[in-house]
């Protein structure tokens, strides 16, 4: 992740919240994180009173809150009351959206006059006139088809749309009324793009980095959860046994691989492969990917039947610890935005947080995770199932679990991006595309690039490698859960 002033300014936020947290003090000092992240003079606003207003949206997002509410109340409210699950992960900083042009198309300097007028003569609408002697639109009546555009012989029509709208390939994000993004959240998958694109930092998520600390400081036995690409994040010298170490001094009372759940949901995909394909239909994807799963079920919901019924190796890994720690409160963190909108179908995994807010939170507590001793572990996860987060890793751990239990995966396909798996699923239902295992990823190169990583993902991947050939397990076959 590029580490941009508007990710400097949500770490910090985040960190204030979490050090007050930590420390008994988040209602007497959340007012005072307004002015230890801002200045006497604004820096990224038209003035204090902006960034403040803006800040302030930030940090009820951060505590998991309304936008709009006291952030006092709003405090208050996180420290006593169940998680408010009727608000969206993805939400708009109201205080923030403003700097955005909404029309698409604007007539630039490079309008040479001429007297043919091609924009003005394929117009459907009408909506371009000349005014002094100069192409002028009409956005009234424009209906930005992109006409204009392609007739300009100067390439003086330019076109812009405002980079939330561009990001999101599925729709989900609009201009209301009043000229702010708007999240159709009826349409939205969680993916993130938005909150990446945005150069204002107007889309941002949800957070329950209070309630986890909460939770740790009641002596609940708060367990980790970690994704294989945990692995990295800190940069190559960092060894996973000091990740582990500091996820400890944190306050959880144990960790857990989620390897161990990739291999639980490697066994079980590729039985439910085995009896589905091709008896009862032509091909099946893969159910890993949270926002893959919904993109199909909103999108595509007369393809859904072909998506895995496999729990994701999160619900996996979630219900074999709440079977062994009934009393546990799980906590996922990985990658990715899209996994805190998949727990609430699930009772197994109480929390999910990101990379980007778990070093955070260990910021709070002044723990450095490169400071700390590497302790020794139990290594449960399987070298496949350690390989889930990597390009078509899903893919390649579920052909290899077929043929151990004695099948074939005839051909695969590998899609990533909310509108490439689109695209590519309904090729593959129409039979323009041959597979008879569809990997279905929202991410680009797979979850170890995912929304909110702190590492970079070139890094993770060599890192990752380096540990998946440490592991002692060979295939998700080969341990112990899968028996």
């Amino acid at each position: 992740m590029e580490v941009t002033a508007i990710v400097k300014l949500r770490r910090m936020v985040l960190e204030h919240i979490s050090r007050y947290t930590w420390n008994d003090e988040l209602k007497e000092r959340v007012y005072d994180i307004l002015k230890e992240v801002t200045e006497d003079t604004p820096r990224y606003r038209c003035c204090v009173f902006k960034e403040r207003a803006v800040l302030k949206n930030r940090i009820t997002m951060a505590i998991g809150q309304k936008n709009g509410e006291n952030i006092v109340d709003a405090s208050k409210h996180t420290l006593s009351e169940p998680e408010r699950t009727d608000l969206p992960i993805m939400d708009v900083l109201p205080a923030a959206c403003d700097q955005c042009p909404i029309e698409a198309y604007y007539v630039t300097d490079a309008c040479r006059h001429c007297i043919t007028h091609k924009c003005v003569d394929n117009c459907p609408k009408k909506a371009i006139f000349i005014h002094q002697s100069r192409a002028v639109i009409d956005h009234d009546i424009c209906v930005e088809c992109g006409r204009c555009k392609q007739m300009c012989p100067y390439g003086a029509i330019l076109e812009i749309r405002r980079p939330c709208v561009k990001a999101c390939a599925l729709k989900a994000v609009n201009i209301g009324a009043d000229r702010k993004a708007v999240i159709d959240q009826d349409k939205c998958i969680s993916c993130g793009a938005c909150r990446s694109a945005c150069p204002f930092g107007a889309i941002d998520e949800r957070s329950s980095i209070v309630r986890i600390i909460m939770e740790i400081k009641r002596g609940k036995n708060v367990i980790a959860l970690v994704a294989p690409s945990i692995t990295g994040q800190f940069g190559m010298k960092v060894e996973t046994g000091q990740i582990y170490a500091a996820l400890l001094k944190t306050g959880f009372s144990k960790v857990v691989e989620v390897a161990v759940g990739a291999d639980i949901t490697s066994v079980k995909e590729a039985e439910e492969y085995m009896e589905k394909v091709p008896a009862k239909q032509n091909f099946m994807a893969s159910s890993c990917c949270p926002a893959f799963v919904r993109l199909v079920k909103l999108y595509l919901p007369d393809i859904a039947h072909k998506v895995s019924e496999t729990d994701s190796p999160m619900v996996s890994c979630g219900k074999l610890v709440k079977k062994l720690h009934p009393d546990s409160v799980t906590v996922f963190i990985g990658p990715c935005i899209a996994k805190k909108f998949e727990i609430r179908e699930h009772d197994c995994i109480d929390y999910a947080m990101t990379f980007e807010e778990l070093t955070c939170m260990m910021e709070g507590r002044d723990i450095k995770v490169e400071e700390m001793e590497k302790m020794e572990y139990e290594r449960d996860g399987s070298k496949i199932g350690l390989a889930f987060p990597q390009f078509a890793g899903v893919t390649a751990a579920v052909d290899a679990t077929v043929t151990a239990l004695g099948g074939k995966v005839e051909c695969t396909h590998y899609a990533s991006g909310p509108a490439k798996c689109r695209d590519d699923l309904l090729a593959a239902e129409k039979g323009d595309i041959e597979c008879t295992y569809f990997e279905g990823m929202s991410c680009a190169n797979g979850c170890i690039d995912g929304p909110s990583v702190v590492g970079d993902f070139r890094i993770t991947k060599v890192a990752l490698n380096r540990y998946i050939s440490t592991s002692p397990v060979e295939a998700a076959v080969d341990d112990k859960h899968t028996k």
